[in-house]
């Protein structure tokens, strides 16, 4: 994850615990990829976020995918990742922009990731945050913040996908936030893994 230079990520969420980590093995060893994460989620899922070349990448989530079969919850490869969806996960970003805010908060970690990924595509907007299913029962959120325009464009793409799986558990703008919320929405919760 150190690599700023990274533009290929798969993910993949399984429904086992047990086939999550055999199938993180079996990726491993089919090509070499950089583990992102690789750990249990609530409730009681398997999530493997991971990067590397397009053939490596393409290799492993493949090789997950078959592993998987029916636990897969859901999927994802993307070939050219905007690189503020890497920056932002698990972590705040830092931003001196305090304009409007929009929400996106998915009902699997790979939705979330994909939405991140079509709203910073869509432009002019920051992700800030993509925190992945840590204590909130299996779902996961973006938050991005821009001009009311750009939040509202980069919302309708970021929810597109997530709308078409059924996956969508909210969405929300507040376009004028208020300066008392700022230390709220800026802030990182660490939660014990």
């Amino acid at each position: 994850m150190n690599n700023p230079h990274i533009i290929v990520l798969g993910a993949l969420e399984y429904s086992s615990i047990a086939i999550g980590i055999k199938a993180l093995d079996e990726m491993v060893k089919i090509a070499p990829i950089n583990i992102i994460e690789a750990r249990t989620i609530c409730p009681g899922r398997y999530l493997i976020v991971f990067s590397g070349d397009v053939a490596s990448v393409e290799y492993s989530y493949k090789k997950g995918l078959e592993t998987g079969k029916e636990y897969v919850v859901d999927s994802l490869f993307l070939p050219m990742i905007h690189q503020d969806v890497i920056s932002a996960i698990r972590k705040i970003i830092k931003t001196d922009v305090w304009d409007a805010i929009g929400i996106i908060e998915t009902l699997s970690v790979v939705s979330s990731i994909e939405a991140a990924d079509k709203a910073a595509k869509t432009g002019g907007v920051k992700i800030i945050e993509i925190r992945l299913a840590i204590g909130f029962g299996g779902k996961s959120y973006i938050k991005m913040i821009g001009s009311l325009n750009a939040v509202e464009a980069a919302m309708a793409a970021g929810t597109a996908t997530a709308k078409s799986k059924k996956l969508l558990c909210m969405e929300t703008i507040i376009p004028q936030p208020h300066k008392e919320i700022k230390p709220f929405f800026m802030c990182l919760y660490f939660v014990n893994i």
